[in-house]
This record gives structure tokens, C-alpha cells and sequence, in this order.
């Protein structure tokens, strides 16, 4: 980290902190700050998909990401961090600003990475502020924005009757990289449940003078428990994109995350968490629900299963932010606003788009006169 005395004597005032060649100053609360100016043509550097490196937007001169010896994805126990707040949250959509060193505008956000809106400069925080979660890991971009919109093109390509204008958007530089922030959670549950146990018989039934062997079921009392160990359960802690669109452009790559460093941010949008720890659990624990109750309806076993209750307690919670990536592109059609998206780690697109009137009216005719042609043939062979 940078001494902030050096920082004053640089020319700036103590309470910046400057790095060597980097794109932003930001008080002092925020920590170190991020390299985003090349050395060598003063250009902004921005990291490479796929790469352990940033890479200059200009002269495509390098600098590596370099981890610290030991880095690590750790979890943290949810307990220990739930007991560290002593019941206070700190005000998560807090403004911090950040002043550009290419031009010297400032720009107020939350967000962890963002461009200047004066000259496009990557600014980049390294940490968070006091008293909110650290990203613990990354899932790095894997594809380039050339291959993203060559994936949205197939896409459009396999949409029938979307509008020409939708072509468009894949033919312009309108695909923009964002990290989306995500909770994943583990936990050890211990499951008690009470229900009934179901075994099939079958009983000869007569009607008249015929026979029929009819299906009954003798049920049963049972009470038991499970266990299960659930592993990185992913929980979106944004509402920036839609829930349902992220778990349809999954599965995600976690294997793939890596200890987070800020330089992964360079040149790509990354917003702050909006989903706190606690709201995140209880959404893990709703999906660990349907998954216990399998367990449960197995415990029991025989030909069908009633369950009546299941309490479950849940032990060693260990949680962290990771960070994933995704490809958007967001346009504007019919006086409405329409999202669609690329996983930049696997090519899954996932979006809407609206329809072309015109080209399903087109479809419509030309069916109905295709119609028309077969009715006058089979007439006129007739005849």
C-alpha cells in the first residue's frame, strides 16, 4: 500500500492515497488503490479474458496480475461475522468519490468499478469500505466481446420473427462486460421430520362377473432425521439482473474462481452487493429445502411418502462474495427496454427480445396462401 506521506509529497493531499502510474484517488477510507494507466503510452489498461494480465487499450503492452504468495479463496464463518455487526448494518448504498487522474472529474457511485464520465477512464476500488463484506473470489472474464457477439448473432440468427433492429445490437460495440456479485453459502443441516409411510397392495375387487385387482395403500407413522453437507450455494446478491435469467445462464464455473484482486475489474462495470449476508442465507436455505425434503421422502422410503414436518438445523454456516461475469447488452425497442445476455465464461445466451408485427404477419399470409394453393389443387384434380 501506498504511504500516504509519499502521496502528500507527490502533490497530493494526505488525505488521497495515489499509486505509482494508477487511474483514481479516493479518500483515504478505501484503501489501496488499482493501476489502470499504462507506463508506457499513458493509455488505460484493462484485463485481457482469459489471461493472467491487464492489457493496454492502446499500445496492448501487459502487466500480470500478481497474487500474494499464500492467496486463497477462504469462506467466512457466518456466525463470527453475524456476531461481529453486534445488530448494526452498515448503509450499503453509501456514495464514495473517485477522481479520475486522466482528467481529474469526479464520479460519485457505489459500485467497485466504473468508467469516468468524462474520459472513459477504468476506476477501480481495491476494497471495500469499512464494515461491508470483501469479495473473497473472482470467476475472471473467459470470453472476448468479439466472441460474445458473435454467440448473441447465433442467437438473434435462431430467433424466429425478431424484429431487423435486434440484428443491429449485434453488430455494434453494444455488449458491455459487468461483474454481477454473488453470495455462495455452505452449511452441515441436521433434519428432524415426522410423516407417513406408504406401501402399496393390491385387493381383488369383483364387478358382476368381473374381476379387478385395485391398488390401496397401507399408511404408516414414521419420525427420523437426515443429514446432508450443502457446498457453494449460489445466491445472487444483486437485483441488477433478473434471478430466474442468472440461474438459466448457469451452471457457473465456480472451480474456476480464483482469489479476487481488483485488477480483474479493469475495464469491466462491478457493482456492490444490494443482498445483505442474512436476506442471502435465508435465500440458500430456501433452496436447500426441496433438497432435504428428497432426502426425507428417501429416509422413508416404501411406495409413497407424506411428510408432515421437517425441522432443520444448520451447522458450520461458512459463506463469501464471489464475483462473476457476464456479457449484456441492454436496447431499447417499441418504447420498451429489453436485456439480453452472454455468460463470459461458457457463450450461454439467455434474454428476451419482442417480436416483429410485420414479419409474423408476413408468415401468416404466406401460410394461409400456401393453404389456399393445396385447397385449389386438390379441387382441380378433382375435376
Amino acid at each position: 500500500m501506498t504511504d500516504p506521506a509519499a502521496a502528500a509529497a507527490d502533490g497530493h493531499p494526505d488525505r488521497h492515497l495515489r499509486r505509482p502510474g494508477g487511474g483514481l484517488t479516493v479518500s483515504d477510507t478505501q484503501g489501496e488503490l488499482v493501476r489502470t494507466r499504462c507506463d508506457a503510452c499513458g493509455s488505460q489498461l484493462a484485463y485481457a479474458p482469459g489471461t493472467q494480465h491487464l492489457r493496454c487499450v492502446a499500445c496492448g503492452g501487459t502487466v500480470d496480475i500478481v497474487h500474494a504468495a499464500g492467496d486463497a479463496v477462504d469462506e467466512h464463518s457466518f456466525d463470527a461475522w453475524a456476531a461481529a455487526q453486534g445488530g448494526v448494518r452498515a448503509g450499503l448504498l453509501d456514495a464514495r468519490t473517485l477522481v479520475c487522474d486522466g482528467c481529474g472529474a469526479t464520479t460519485q457511485g457505489t459500485d467497485l468499478s466504473v468508467a469516468c464520465r468524462f474520459c472513459g477512464g477504468h476506476l477501480v476500488v481495491a476494497a471495500e469500505a469499512d464494515g461491508l463484506v470483501q469479495p473473497e473470489a473472482v470467476v475472471p472474464f473467459g470470453v472476448e466481446q468479439a466472441q460474445a457477439r458473435e454467440a448473441f448473432r447465433r442467437w438473434v440468427r435462431s430467433r424466429w420473427f425478431a424484429p431487423g433492429e435486434l440484428k443491429k445490437v449485434g453488430d455494434t460495440e453494444s455488449l458491455h462486460g459487468s461483474y454481477v456479485p454473488h453470495w455462495t453459502f455452505d452449511a452441515r443441516t441436521s433434519s428432524a421430520y415426522t410423516g407417513q409411510r406408504g406401501d402399496a397392495y393390491y385387493v381383488t375387487v369383483k364387478q358382476g362377473d368381473q374381476e379387478r385387482q385395485e391398488r390401496r395403500v397401507s399408511w404408516t407413522y414414521v419420525a427420523g432425521h437426515v443429514e446432508r453437507d450443502f457446498d457453494d450455494v449460489l445466491v445472487p446478491a444483486s437485483s441488477q439482473v433478473a434471478e430466474r435469467d442468472l440461474a438459466r445462464l448457469g451452471p457457473w464455473p465456480l472451480a474456476q474462481a480464483v482469489p479476487f484482486r481488483a485488477e480483474y475489474l479493469a475495464g469491466f462495470a462491478a457493482a456492490r452487493y444490494e443482498v445483505e449476508p442474512p436476506v442471502g442465507l435465508e435465500r440458500a436455505q430456501q433452496q436447500m429445502a426441496p433438497v432435504i425434503r428428497r432426502d426425507v421422502e428417501r429416509d422413508i422410503g416404501g411406495d409413497e411418502q407424506r411428510v408432515a414436518s421437517v425441522r432443520t438445523a444448520y451447522a458450520d454456516v461458512m459463506f463469501k462474495l464471489v464475483l462473476l461475469p457476464l456479457w449484456v447488452a441492454t436496447y431499447v425497442y417499441a418504447g420498451r427496454q429489453w436485456q439480453v445476455m452472454v455468460n463470459a465464461n461458457t457463450g450461454q445466451v439467455v434474454g428476451r427480445r419482442p417480436y416483429s408485427v410485420g414479419k409474423i404477419v408476413l408468415a401468416v399470409v404466406a401460410g394461409l396462401l400456401v393453404v389456399a394453393a393445396l385447397v385449389w389443387w386438390y379441387l382441380r384434380s378433382q375435376t
